[in-house]
């Protein structure tokens, strides 16, 4: 075979369609579109749009809300953290911070912090400073002989009080 040879596979290429371009060609006038108004035009958006109906998106209640100011936390389980102790990427002798975790691999980036999550074991002692840590997360490296540094700052406890 030469390279003046190749040749696409017989009936695998199709000429495109030319809309618009004469009654004889089988889509002209209206090119496909149907007939006159707003959706035979270009750059059309009628989604959610049901005839003057009220729209679903109207109907149902909205519930919740969405704090734009809340902190964005990359979120790390403890099998995750015993994962790359095993394959020697965490030193569990040093301390571990938000910086060792990303440089190990662990998380991809830091965010505004990094949340502790419970899931899993851990083996060794290991001294973690993070944002927050779940209750379990605490727990199993208090039990496991370390411990946890939080550095979110705990709500007073007239705020709690108050909102009860």
């Amino acid at each position: 075979m030469k390279l003046n040879e190749l040749a696409p596979a017989p009936g695998s290429i199709k000429k495109r369609m030319r809309v618009g371009r004469g009654e004889g060609s089988g889509k002209g006038k209206t090119a496909g579109r149907g007939v006159k108004g707003q959706k035979s035009r270009t750059g059309v958006s009628l989604i959610g749009f049901e005839g003057g109906q009220m729209p679903l998106y109207m109907r149902f209640p909205k519930r919740g809300f969405n704090n734009p100011n809340a902190p964005k936390l990359a979120e790390v389980n403890l099998w995750r953290i015993a994962q790359a102790v095993e394959a020697g990427r965490l030193d569990i002798s040093q301390p571990i911070d938000a910086a060792a975790l990303k440089a190990a691999g662990v998380i991809r980036r830091e965010l505004d912090g990094v949340r502790l999550l419970g899931e899993g074991e851990i083996s060794g002692a290991l001294n973690i400073t993070v944002h927050s840590a779940t209750a379990s997360a605490a727990q199993a490296i208090a039990n496991a002989g370390g411990s946890v540094t939080q550095t979110r700052k705990p709500r007073p406890q007239a705020e709690d009080a108050a909102q009860a």
